[in-house]
């Protein structure tokens, strides 16, 4: 067996014998049967937000179960090849063998990703925020093409997105966007991409076809359901409204629908245009303002926990975590573990599962190091 394939069948066999790894898998199985008797209850969607969640919750428990058997039938599966191919001496059942392996691997892979996201919010949707920086009308575009990015990973991955704000720039791009991706684990996936983006290339807005820098910084939020609660004292809050500008038909310029949200005592802003109705956009406004304030205690208490430990804490947000390099070479680099992948353009693309899963295993104390 080729030593990649013995790799392949160790790690596979200590999570069939472990029932899954860190799976546990009898306690799975009760959860299950909890969780079964909670979506029977003829009340359940008395509660929508809380009927979501057991239902979440309960498609997530199926497929890990399914993962401890699929593994366990892989190992099964593996280990008889094997011994037909010892016996027989046979090149294309061990090939068959290996195959089988890698298909385990990759199932592996994708269940080891699943337990990196054990953060309190992390299966929850995300509120995604873009803000050009320095660049000028090159920062702007950039920012556009960061959106572009991630809009086109939720698709890939089968997420919902709606986009709630979104301010254009004069000449081309955007100043600043606001959006929602909505599936299992968004936040936990997308918060690895919080931080200062930096793009090199050659500027199509540059007449002399100059090679320019740009920079763009993600905010990303967890979308919190109402079992969090965070005050908002309404005496706090300022609330305008405007016309929104942009898509959205002619009725959506002809009334003061956009809500643009002041929270006094944080300085923070938000807004929101993508409802017809002022009333809708209000309670979107909001909910992204709960994230925001919750998100802003959170990284309060983190800094200072540091403070007192004396720890060097990396500020996510206003460090560089990854340069596109678009000329001379394309390349992307993640400053934090050091991955380069060569095919910037599939990255812009939307493929940037390699890059989120490498911040995430660093994040975890993994090795998330390397080249692609």
């Amino acid at each position: 067996m080729p030593p990649s394939s013995a790799s392949a069948y160790a790690r596979c066999a200590r999570a069939s014998a472990s029932s899954g790894g860190d799976f546990d898998e009898p306690g799975l199985a009760r959860r299950q049967g909890e969780l079964a008797a909670e979506a029977g209850r003829p009340d359940l969607w008395d509660d929508r937000e809380r009927a979501e969640r057991v239902l979440r919750e309960q498609r997530r428990v199926e497929r890990e179960l399914s993962l401890c058997g699929r593994l366990a039938e892989a190992v099964e599966d593996t280990e008889v090849l094997l011994e037909l191919a010892a016996e027989a001496g046979d090149a294309a059942t061990l090939a068959e063998a290996a195959e089988r392996l890698r298909q385990a691997e990759d199932e592996l892979e994708g269940a080891e990703l699943q337990l990196l996201l054990g953060g309190e919010h992390d299966g929850s949707n995300a509120i995604v925020s873009i803000n050009a920086g320095a660049g000028g009308t090159d920062a702007a575009d950039w920012a556009e093409m960061l959106m572009r990015m991630y809009l086109r990973w939720a698709e890939r991955r089968g997420f919902e997105s709606e986009v709630l704000d979104f301010q254009a720039a004069e000449e081309a791009g955007v100043r600043s966007v606001t959006f929602t991706v909505k599936g299992e684990y968004a936040y936990g996936h997308l918060k690895a991409e919080e931080g200062v983006h930096r793009l090199v290339r050659i500027s199509p807005f540059d007449s002399q076809h100059r090679r320019h820098t740009a920079f763009a910084s993600v905010s990303v939020f967890p979308e919190l359901d109402d079992s969090i609660e965070i005050e908002i004292d309404e005496k706090d809050l300022r609330v305008d409204t405007f016309r929104a500008g942009g898509a959205g038909g002619q009725h959506v310029n002809k009334t003061d629908s956009a809500v643009r949200m002041t929270h006094g005592p944080s300085g923070i802003v938000v807004q929101c245009q993508s409802e017809r109705s002022q009333h809708k956009n209000r309670a979107q406004a909001l909910k992204v303002m709960r994230a925001r304030l919750y998100e802003r205690a959170r990284r309060e208490q983190e800094e200072k926990l540091a403070a007192m430990r004396g720890d060097q804490k990396e500020i996510g947000f206003g460090s560089q975590i990854r340069s596109y390099t678009l000329h001379p070479a394309q390349r992307v680099k993640d400053h934090r573990t050091n991955l380069e992948v060569g095919n910037a353009v599939g990255v812009l693309d939307g493929d940037i599962d390699r890059l989120i899963r490498a911040a995430l295993l660093r994040r975890a104390g993994g090795a998330g190091a390397g080249a692609a």
